[in-house]
């Protein structure tokens, strides 16, 4: 796999532009964007500037973290506050995700999504309200694991840390999470299932494997 040195101005730059030229693979109104990473990997670093090129052409953007579709307390930690698997099968809330989010943005869909759904500082239902995307708008969601979930994506990018930078750039409180993403790079293999893989071992000279068909 060839990496290409650029910026994540110039990334983000680079997808607008390709997302301008697809149409929706589920024939919907509305193109799905997946930007897929460990916290560490800092997937807002892509996903903001990303949103922001998007409207500069005209285009609406939904930006949803699934940070705020994690499950209530009793379901993560009904194994301890710290279970891998658990985090790797259960904190988030996928289910939910496809009846709030990907839902309503399928063919003849109403295009009302919910931006988030549970707050995990309180452990109680944000009661955010809905929100309409316009036909042909972009649904940009981010977060870890997105990848082998069957999530409707017509783009899929992957922010990839070394499992090095993985460990170093991780909070102590937080290490006890790598197991699960030794497990979601071996039975899921991230950089083999997404369109676009972004080394970000050093994020302030990331590098990506390009887009098929991308002559640049």
């Amino acid at each position: 796999m060839q990496f290409l040195p650029i910026t994540w101005g110039r990334l983000a730059g680079r997808l607008a532009r390709h997302l301008d030229g697809l149409e929706p693979s589920d024939g919907s109104a509305w193109l799905k964007v997946g930007i897929d990473g460990a916290p560490a990997a800092g997937t807002a670093e892509l996903a903001e500037p990303l949103a922001e090129a998007l409207r500069d052409r005209g285009r609406a953007v939904h930006e949803v973290d699934t940070q705020g579709f994690l499950r209530s307390a009793s379901l993560r930690f009904e194994y301890g506050k710290q279970d891998p698997d658990t985090y790797f099968e259960g904190w988030f809330d996928t289910g939910a995700l496809w009846r709030e989010v990907f839902g309503p943005l399928e063919a003849g869909g109403s295009g009302r999504v919910l931006p988030d759904l549970w707050d995990p500082a309180t452990d109680r239902a944000t009661r955010s309200p809905y929100v309409r995307l316009p036909p042909g708008g972009v649904l940009l969601v981010r977060g870890p694991m997105l990848l082998g979930r069957w999530f409707p994506f017509d783009v899929s990018v992957h922010v990839r840390l070394s499992p090095g930078a993985l460990e170093r750039r991780t909070a102590e409180s937080e290490r006890w999470t790598l197991p699960a993403f030794e497990r979601y790079e071996r039975e899921t293999a991230p950089s083999e299932a997404a369109d676009v893989v972004v080394r970000a071992d050093d994020a302030r000279h990331p590098a990506w494997t390009g887009l098929p068909g991308d002559g640049e």
